[in-house]
């Protein structure tokens, strides 16, 4: 996914990269390195504690070097227009300007209000509340100032916290540019699945697989998805599952949306989807 997004960025010009990390950082470092088979510049960011989606920044602003730049969440993908994104940021005057389509699921969305002008001017709790309001889709450009006045160090959000007191401050500091951009959550295992199949589908494949997967001639894989590593034996069934790394999935299993996972001295745990 990581490398899916860093080659759209790249595509699009935007091929100077600083990625946050905290967890597991290995497993992003691993698969892009310097970024140079992707047509890009990566580096990295450390996060030591978790510094939430202000405190990043932060943190990240000496290597970022730059003033606006763009902000992209990890675990959304969108096709929004950067361009035209960075060119409505630079025509209002604004320190930052949010990505933004009309929020069509509110009980599970918090929303961003905007008056006529498209200024931001609040940020509802999802529920009834953000009714008629619009959906943040991860992908925003700021000013370095919003960040370089924050503690270091010291988690802090963006929304509400960071971007309220910008409103508070100045009327207009905060803006929308309100597009039609296709956006794919990731936040739960069933909308990583939905994501897959969709990309699968515009790539006119049955599934997704990654390196050195071995599937069985009279093995019958339909809708899942096989990460690096898998075998799958004769006579397996897999219906809508996700295969993690390394799994070996003996003879004549049958599995319908799990997610399988290496287990100790090769077995297989399955957790069923949501």
């Amino acid at each position: 996914m990581i490398r899916r997004i860093v080659s759209w960025l790249a595509a699009h010009g935007v091929d100077d990269l600083v990625l946050n990390l905290h967890h597991l950082p290995q497993t992003l470092t691993a698969i892009l390195g310097d970024g140079g088979d992707l047509a890009a510049r990566i580096r990295y960011s450390w996060e030591p504690i978790l510094l939430g989606s202000a405190g990043g920044p932060r943190r990240a602003l000496p290597i970022v070097g730059a003033d606006p730049f763009f902000i992209v969440n990890g675990d959304t993908l969108t096709d929004v227009d950067l361009a035209a994104l960075a060119n409505a940021h630079a025509a209002s005057k604004a320190r930052v300007t949010l990505a933004l389509v009309p929020n069509t699921q509110p009980d599970r969305y918090g929303g961003v209000s905007l008056d006529a002008e498209g200024r931001v001017t609040g940020f509802p709790r999802r529920g009834r509340s953000a009714e008629g309001s619009y959906h943040f889709i991860g992908v925003q450009i700021a000013d370095a100032g919003v960040f370089d006045a924050l503690p270091p160090n010291q988690p802090v959000n963006s929304i509400p916290e960071v971007y309220g007191a910008q409103l508070a401050a100045r009327t207009g500091s905060v803006r929308g540019y309100v597009c039609d951009a296709a956006f794919w959550d990731v936040g739960t295992i069933a909308d990583y699945w939905r994501t897959s199949m969709a990309f699968a589908a515009a790539e006119a494949k049955a599934g997704l697989a990654g390196c050195r997967t071995r599937v069985d001639a009279s093995a019958r894989v339909t809708r899942s998805i096989l990460w690096d590593d898998v075998d799958v034996d004769a006579g397996c069934v897999l219906d809508e599952c996700i295969v993690t790394d390394g799994v070996h999935v003996t003879r004549g299993s049958q599995y319908v949306r799990q997610t399988l996972l290496r287990g100790t001295e090769g077995t297989v745990r399955a957790v069923p989807h949501e």
